[in-house]
């Protein structure tokens, strides 16, 4: 039974086509599996504005857990979770292995550290959350929020509802911050062993690829597919409207901003973005092998260097790994 492997990092860091690159290299050792752990690339109707694989590199090796699900369901982490156990057991049962993939820090932690023990939340603080967060405005709601739990807001998107609402109530219901009960992990890895890779390139270089990589997006259609997401007139409170760029590609839509102002916004809130992301993963994935650290990601030559300097170990802990027992 091969182990997993696991590779995170930041928005445009390189991870998916390191993940490719391996998957077609483990060819000659009975192969590989890719499964997504981005929380946006699961939706069905965000290709491009989420950055997923082409149907080019989906041809080259198996990917599982990419648009399976319509934009008007919501994928929670411990969702996300189930499916993503069921995928590598399906890839170990196969005699493949299986590498998850992804930059979702809360996807990562629920897979390898298991769902934070949050009791149950009475309805009533449900439903007194949803009416605050809609009568205050998520700004103000925010603001609020943050005088009160600030660990678990720092860690939060500005624009993301979902979760602010979610420490909110758990706060009200419990008395103990959110982040305080991420904490108390449960303690179940489902995993067994698993190689954990972190890829760090130079940060710089990092935003360089963001900012380009916004403009192939234009020229790849994100401004139909956004169009597309706004005639479905979803509630914002939906995970896939808060997927970086919608926003900002939907006021072009809207015309209420010029194609330079939504690529700029696009590009500055995608930054934003991958610097909560290192933070992150730096403090939250210490004990991960890092890779690519410093690496310029728009060298032509980076994905094949990070490849080179991750496989020969790559290689050596699947090999060495002991048969699992019966």
């Amino acid at each position: 039974m091969s182990p997993p492997v696991l590779i995170a990092g930041p928005t445009a860091s390189g991870k998916s086509q390191l993940a490719l690159r391996l998957a077609e290299a483990l060819q000659p050792f009975g192969g590989a599996r890719i499964i997504n752990a981005d929380s946006m690339q699961v939706y069905r109707e965000l290709r491009v504005v989420t950055a997923r694989p082409t149907v080019a590199d989906e041809a080259r090796a198996p990917h599982r857990l990419y648009g399976v699900l319509p934009v008007g369901e919501v994928c929670s982490a411990g969702r996300w979770r189930d499916m993503a156990l069921a995928e590598v057991a399906a890839a170990q049962r196969d005699g493949v292995v299986p590498i998850v993939v992804g930059g979702t820090g809360m996807y990562l932690r629920v897979l390898t550290r298991g769902l934070s023990p949050v009791p149950a939340i009475p309805a009533d603080v449900r439903t007194e959350a949803r009416a605050r967060i809609r009568d205050l405005g998520v700004a103000a709601f925010r603001t609020e929020l943050m005088t009160r739990d600030a660990a678990s807001v720092a860690a939060m998107r500005p624009e993301d509802s979902q979760r602010l609402v979610r420490a909110w109530e758990v706060l009200e219901a419990t008395g103990v911050p959110l982040h305080e009960w991420q904490r108390r992990d449960a303690g179940a890895d489902s995993l067994g062993p698993s190689l954990r890779l972190v890829v760090l390139p130079d940060r710089a270089s990092v935003s360089a690829a963001i900012d380009a990589r916004a403009h192939r997006m234009v020229e790849e259609g994100v401004y139909d597919e956004v169009a597309a997401l706004d005639s479905l007139a979803l509630s914002d409170e939906l995970p896939a409207t808060r997927a970086v760029g919608v926003r900002e590609v939907r006021a072009w839509v809207r015309g209420e901003a010029t194609e330079e102002e939504a690529v700029a916004a696009m590009q500055t809130a995608t930054r934003q973005y991958a610097k909560r992301q290192f933070t992150w993963f730096r403090n939250q994935a210490a004990d991960w092998r890092a890779c690519g650290v410093g690496g310029m990601v728009t060298d032509p030559q980076y994905p094949e260097s990070l490849f080179a300097e991750i496989f020969p170990f790559i290689r050596e802990f699947l090999l060495t790994q002991p048969p699992a027992a019966d």
